[in-house]
């Protein structure tokens, strides 16, 4: 068994994570420039000054996907390039981009655009960021911006990305850029003007081109049933879609960002009305989109109790990445099933993978057992998705290069390429050979 004859194969990017060029062709700063270069806030101080710096190297990054043989690439478009302060618009930030895409479409790599990865103008930031109803208005300008600029050469596009993070781990827990500790109504602010902005967002893209195919990225609590009994998988689609008991705050769930996008309602948790809001901001929010990304990392495996779901704890010596992340393959099964029967859109997996600790052997090579074995897990509860009836269409695997991996800085790998810090010089991993022979035969071989 196979994938669809048309699956999506891809890998994935950030404008930040991989660009470099900081301050190059009128680029504006970002939270994350400001961020990464307050002490204590990333490890070891690394910031993204230099990245990949693919701004300046992005034909090597297309040889590798070349030689990954895939047909697809997400990458983001970095807002401050094109408005440096969120407000005034740089032309000459689109040079790069010009490149990017023309270079993928001449080798016949669809460009996925994410417009929105976490990368808020630190002059926005500075007047309350997110905290205000005009962010999520600039950014829908962007948007627009962006997909008028590119016309009929990119047609596919995300809006946010993970929202649950850059507003639960910016604004609620302040581990990421801006580092702010917020609750109540001042964080549902928040969580509200982004609703705002993938609403407006989507409607500025249709605007402008309206044969886009517009989706979003969203992450949060997934879980997987102990058993295959009904009562299990009861249970862990009522814990997948809960608040508090499972997740760590009310913002790491699916729903929290998928209901009020596609149903145009808040989940019912009384953080969701922590402040009133216009009736017809719904309205906004709730725009037709084309499909679900979905990144997936880990889950919880849960079982039906007396009382309700209950967690399975993991076990000692319970197998985990290098980041020590659970490693739970059943939940690209369980999870695309479980959004998949809530929403009804089409699904792709818009990041998926694992850090691992790589290293040069003594052979001169990157061997990443642990990322291919990871990998096969994943993609095979993935493809027994899809032959169960889940509308899976593709794959973005995350990522292609090792690359600055936020408040971790460049501790984490998560590349099917190494990048060698001291050169820049982009490496090929097993995984990126294994990965290849993966996309070539539709996971046949899996």
């Amino acid at each position: 068994m196979s994938f669809r004859s048309d699956f999506v194969w891809g890998a994935a990017s950030a404008a930040y994570q991989i660009e470099g060029a900081a301050d190059e062709d009128g680029r504006g700063k970002t939270v994350w420039d400001v961020f990464s270069h307050t002490p204590g806030k990333t490890y070891g101080g690394h910031t993204g000054d230099v990245a990949c710096d693919s701004y300046h190297r992005f034909e090597e990054d297309l040889e590798a996907l070349l030689l990954l043989g895939v047909r697809h690439y997400r990458f983001g478009i970095g807002w401050t390039r094109i408005f440096p302060d969120g407000r005034t618009l740089n032309e000459r930030g689109f040079a790069y981009y010009d490149k990017v895409v023309d270079l993928l479409l001449k080798n016949g790599i669809t460009p996925w655009i994410t417009l929105y990865h976490w990368d808020t103008p630190q002059a926005l930031e500075d007047g309350g960021g997110w905290q205000n109803r005009e962010t999520a208005e600039l950014l829908g300008r962007f948007a627009g911006v962006v997909a008028a600029h590119f016309g009929g050469h990119v047609s596919h596009y995300f809006t946010l990305n993970e929202p649950q993070c850059f507003i639960g781990l910016g604004y609620d827990l302040g581990i990421h850029a801006p580092g702010k500790r917020l609750s109540g109504a001042a964080l549902f602010a928040c969580w509200h003007n982004a609703m705002l902005a993938h609403g407006l967002m989507t409607r500025a893209v249709r605007a402008a081109n309206p044969a886009a195919k517009i989706g979003l990225a969203s992450c949060g609590l997934i879980c997987y049933p102990a058993s295959d009994s009904t009562d299990d998988f009861e249970a862990a689609r009522e814990a997948t879609f809960s608040f508090d008991r499972f997740a760590p705050m009310p913002l790491f769930s699916q729903n929290a960002f998928l209901d009020p996008a596609i149903n145009g309602l808040y989940p019912d948790h009384p953080f969701f009305r922590s402040v009133p809001f216009p009736e017809e901001d719904l309205a906004i929010i709730r725009q037709p989109i084309d499909f679900i990304g979905l990144n997936f990392y880990n889950a919880h495996e849960v079982k039906m109790g007396e009382n309700g779901p209950e967690i399975v704890p993991f076990h000692r010596g319970y197998p985990r990445t290098a980041m020590r992340w659970p490693i739970t393959p059943s939940m690209m099964y369980y999870g695309t099933r479980l959004i998949y029967e809530r929403y009804g859109l089409p699904i792709y997996i818009t990041e998926n993978g694992l850090s691992c600790n790589d290293k040069f052997f003594l052979d001169g090579r990157v061997h990443d057992p642990d990322r291919i074995d990871f990998l096969q897990r994943y993609l095979r509860e993935l493809r027994h998705a899809s032959e169960a009836g889940a509308d899976v269409r593709g794959y973005f695997h995350w990522s292609l290069l090792d690359n600055f991996e936020w408040s971790n800085g460049y501790e984490e790998r998560f590349g099917l390429f190494y990048v060698d810090y001291t050169t820049l010089k982009r490496h090929p991993k097993d995984s990126a050979l294994w990965y290849r022979s993966i996309v070539e035969h539709n996971g046949e071989t899996l």
